[in-house]
C-alpha cells in the first residue's frame, strides 16, 4: 500500500530538515524520505514491519553525487523506498562509529567496499545486503537499484527467515573481527618483514605501490624513512624520496592553487580523484617536511610550505579550526575547476609564458589524458614532465630560475583560476583530521620556524578547546554554532598527537598537561579492561552493532596505532612507567594482528621502532630567549624520530618540574643551556655543547 506521508515534490524537507552534516543537508530536499542515524527510524522500522535501507556517504564523494542525482532525486525510486523501506542516511565523516561497522560488513559480504555505501538491515542494525553504487536501473549484467530494491521486498516478504539469518551470521562475523589473540612483542623482525613485504610492491619506475591505482599512503613512507634511519638502508629511502618526487611532479599534486587531491586512478600519478581531503594534506605535508630533515632538499620543504599556505588559505575557519574537504566536482563535472585547455593558455598568457607552461606540464592541444565527459579530449592535467631539468639546460637556465619563472606564471593561472566556479567546500570541523593538522602545523614549526605554523597550531587547539570539550570529553564534530556526537578513539588520539607535537614547538607545558588528561579519558573509557586493546567508541556512548577494535592503517593510521605511540613518547617524557606498561600490553594485544599484515599496520610498526630503540629523552635547562638556548633547540630540525624534548627554563620552571622527578634534578652547568641525554635505562653526562650533544644522539650533523 502506498504510505500517504510520500514526499512527492523535490522541493518539501524530508527528516534531515535540521541536520548540521554539510552531507545530509545535501539530501534534506530529497523525495526519499530520509532519516538520520537515531531509534526514531529505527522505531519506526519495527512497527511498521520495514527493513531498513541504509546509505553512508559524504559531502565531496563523486559518486554518492551520481548515485543521488540518479536515483535519491527520482521520484520513482523514492516511492520504493518511501513505501517499503525506511531510509537512514549517513555522513560517514560525521558518524565513523556507523560507517566503519557496516563497511566491515560490506567487505565480508561482497570482498570489496567504497561510498556510496549501500547496506540493507533489519530494524535491530543487522545487515543482510550490502553494495556500494548502484545505478538506477539495470544494464550489462549488473543490476539497478530499482531492481535490486524489488529484489529485497520480495525476499522480506517471502524469504525473511533466509534474510534474518543472513544478518545474524554478519553479526557473528563481525564480532569475531574484533577479538585478537594475545602475543608476544614483537623484534626487529617485523621491520624486516615489512620493508621486505613495501619493497615487494614497489613501483620502481612510478614510484609509490601497486601497479594501478595510486594513494599516498604517507604513514607507510614515514615507515621507510624511519626503517632508513635505523638501518642505513639506501632503498629503502629511495622507495620514499622516488614516491615523494612523482607525487609532486604529478597531476595527484596541485601545482596552481596547491595541496594534493585523494589519489590517482593510474599508476603514474597523472588522473587524480580530485577531491582534497584535510586529512591528506597534514599527513603528506609532515611526510614531506620530515624528508626535507632527513635531506637537507629544498624541494622537499617547498612542496611542503604549499601544502600548508592552500590549508592556510582556503582550508582554515576564522575561528582556528580546519574544514574538512573539498569536492571533486564543479558544475557538475568532477575535475572541471582543475582542467586546462591548450587554447585557454594561450589565451590567458603572453606567448614565452604559454610555451613554457605547455613543455613543462605537458599540456597538448588535444587534451593529455582522457575526461570522460567531452567528445573530443582537449582538457589536460598539470603535471611535470621527467625531463625538467632537461628544460632547463635547453633553456640556458639553472633549475632555481627555471622554477622562479614557472611559479609566476603559475600564480597568473591561479587568479583566473579563482574566478571559476569553486567545487563545494565541507565546512565542518572534525576533532580527528584537526589534530594531525596541528601535529603537523608543530613539526612545521620545529623544521622550519616560521610562526605562522604554530600561530595556526595554536589557534586550533583553542578552538578545538573552546568549541569541541565539553564536560571533560571531546566532541567530534563542529559546524554552524554546534558540536555534535561524542567523540571516537581517533579524535582523543589524533589529538594527543598533536598537542605532544605543539609542546615540542611552543614548550608550553599546558599542552603536555592536557594530551596527559586527554591521554587519562581514553584509558578510562576505551580501554577493553578483559582483552586489552582500545575500543573505537568509549563505553558510555551508543554501541552501534558491536564495538570494535580497529588497528589497521587505511587513508588514515589507527587509533590504535597512533596511541601505541603516543603511550611511548609519554612515557619517554614524563618518565611515567605506566605508559610505558599501557603501551606493551597494547603491543601484545595486536602483536600477531600486526605480524599477518604488517603493511596494514605501519603506523604500529614505527611505534615498534621507538619501543625497540634506541630513544632518547632530552632535557634542555637554560633561558628560552638566549642565543646558545635557541640554538641547542635547533635539534628539532634535525629527523631523529624516536626523540622527546623538553625545554626546561625559567618561563615554565615551576610547570615544567612537575612533569616528573627526574626534570626537578637537572640544571644548568657553568651558567649557560645544558643538555641532559638519557637514552632507555641510562642517562649520559649533561653537556653545553651541540657538537656533543649530537654525539650522544649517534648524529653527526654541525
Amino acid at each position: 500500500m502506498k504510505d500517504p506521508n510520500i514526499i512527492t515534490s523535490k522541493n518539501s524537507y524530508n527528516h534531515l530538515k535540521g541536520e548540521k552534516s554539510p552531507y545530509l543537508i545535501q539530501h534534506s530536499k530529497n523525495p526519499v524520505d530520509w532519516y538520520p542515524w537515531g531509534d526514531e527510524a529505527f522505531e519506526k522500522a519495527k512497527k511498521l514491519d520495514k527493513p531498513i535501507f541504509l546509505s553512508i556517504g559524504y559531502s565531496t564523494c563523486h559518486w554518492c553525487h551520481v548515485m543521488a542525482h540518479e536515483s535519491f532525486e527520482d521520484l520513482e525510486v523514492a516511492e520504493l523506498l518511501n513505501n517499503n523501506f525506511v531510509a537512514v542516511k549517513v555522513d560517514r565523516e560525521e558518524r565513523p562509529d556507523v560507517d566503519s561497522v557496516y563497511m566491515a560488513a560490506c567487505q565480508i559480504m561482497t570482498g570489496t567496499g567504497g561510498w556510496p555505501l549501500t547496506i540493507i538491515m533489519t530494524h535491530d542494525k543487522k545487515p543482510f545486503f550490502a553494495g556500494t553504487y548502484f545505478p538506477k536501473e539495470s544494464s550489462f549484467g549488473n543490476i539497478g537499484l530499482k531492481d535490486l530494491l524489488l529484489n529485497v521486498m520480495d525476499i522480506w516478504r517471502d524469504e525473511r527467515k533466509n534474510a534474518l539469518d543472513s544478518g545474524d551470521q554478519i553479526f557473528r562475523a563481525l564480532k569475531e573481527m574484533s577479538v585478537n589473540t594475545k602475543g608476544k612483542q614483537l623484534d626487529s623482525t617485523i621491520l624486516e618483514k615489512t620493508y621486505d613485504q613495501l619493497s615487494k610492491v614497489f613501483d620502481v619506475e612510478n614510484g609509490g605501490f601497486g601497479d594501478f591505482q595510486k594513494f599516498p599512503t604517507p604513514h607507510s613512507l614515514m615507515f621507510l624513512l624511519r626503517y632508513w634511519k635505523r638501518t642505513g638502508n639506501k632503498h629503502s629511502l629511495n622507495m620514499v624520496l622516488k614516491t615523494l618526487d612523482e607525487m609532486a611532479m604529478g597531476g595527484i599534486y596541485d601545482h596552481v592553487g596547491f595541496g594534493f587531491h585523494r589519489y590517482s586512478v593510474d599508476k603514474n600519478w597523472l588522473v587524480p580523484h580530485f577531491e582534497k581531503m584535510l586529512y591528506d594534506q597534514a599527513l603528506i605535508a609532515m611526510l614531506y617536511t620530515e624528508v626535507y630533515s632527513a635531506t637537507g632538499k629544498f624541494e622537499y620543504k617547498k612542496t611542503a610550505q604549499q601544502i600548508y599556505e592552500y590549508v592556510l588559505r582556503d582550508m582554515t575557519d576564522v575561528e582556528g579550526g580546519f574544514y574538512s574537504a573539498e569536492d571533486a566536482d564543479s558544475e557538475g563535472v568532477e575535475g572541471k575547476f582543475y582542467y586546462w585547455t591548450y587554447e585557454e593558455l594561450y589565451s590567458i598568457l603572453d606567448k614565452d609564458s604559454a610555451d613554457l607552461i605547455t613543455e613543462v606540464f605537458n599540456v597538448k592541444k588535444d587534451g593529455n589524458f582522457n575526461d570522460g565527459y567531452s567528445n573530443e579530449s582537449i582538457n589536460n592535467i598539470l603535471h611535470k614532465k621527467r625531463d625538467y631539468k632537461k628544460i632547463a639546460e635547453n633553456k640556458g637556465l639553472n633549475i632555481s630560475d627555471l622554477e622562479e619563472l614557472v611559479d609566476d606564471i603559475l600564480s597568473e593561472l591561479f587568479l583566473v583560476r579563482e574566478k571559476r566556479v569553486h567545487p563545494h567546500k565541507d565546512d565542518k570541523i572534525l576533532t580527528d583530521w584537526n589534530g594531525l593538522m596541528i601535529a603537523s602545523l608543530s613539526r612545521a614549526f620545529q623544521v622550519f620556524e616560521e610562526e605562522k605554523y604554530v600561530k595556526a597550531a595554536e589557534n586550533c587547539v583553542n578552538f578545538i578547546m573552546n568549541k569541541s570539550y565539553q564536560q571533560n570529553r571531546l566532541m567530534h564534530m563542529f559546524r554552524d554554532g554546534e558540536s555534535a556526537v561524542y567523540g571516537n578513539l581517533d579524535d582523543y588520539t589524533f589529538m594527543i598527537w598533536g598537542l605532544l607535537e605543539i609542546y615540542m614547538a611552543t614548550f608550553n607545558v599546558d599542552y603536555l598537561e592536557k594530551a596527559m588528561d586527554l591521554n587519562q579519558t581514553v584509558v578510562e573509557h576505551f580501554w577493553d579492561e578483559e582483552n586489552g586493546g582500545f575500543y573505537f567508541t568509549a563505553d558510555d556512548e551508543e554501541k552501534v552493532l558491536i564495538r570494535e577494535k580497529k588497528t589497521f592503517d587505511s587513508a588514515i593510521p589507527s587509533g590504535n596505532s597512533v596511541e601505541f605511540l603516543n603511550l611511548l613518547r609519554l612515557g619517554s617524557f614524563t618518565n611515567d612507567h605506566n605508559q610505558m606498561d599501557t603501551a606493551r600490553k597494547l603491543e601484545t594485544v595486536f602483536s600477531e594482528t600486526v605480524k599477518r599484515s604488517p603493511t596494514g599496520h605501519t603506523q604500529f610498526i614505527s611505534g615498534v621502532d621507538f619501543a625497540l630503540g634506541p630513544s632518547y629523552s632530552v632535557v634542555i635547562v637554560g633561558d628560552g630567549d638566549s642565543e646558545d638556548t635557541i640554538e641547542m633547540l635547533r635539534l628539532r630540525q634535525l629527523y631523529i624520530p624516536n626523540t622527546t624534548i623538553i625545554l626546561k627554563d625559567s618561563k615554565w620552571s615551576d610547570k615544567t618540574n612537575s612533569i616528573s622527578e627526574d626534570i626537578d634534578k637537572k640544571s644548568m652547568i657553568n651558567g649557560k643551556a645544558t643538555a641532559h641525554v638519557c637514552s632507555t635505562g641510562s642517562c649520559k653526562l649533561p653537556t653545553n655543547k651541540k657538537s656533543e650533544m649530537l654525539k650522544l644522539l649517534n648524529e653527526t650533523q654541525n
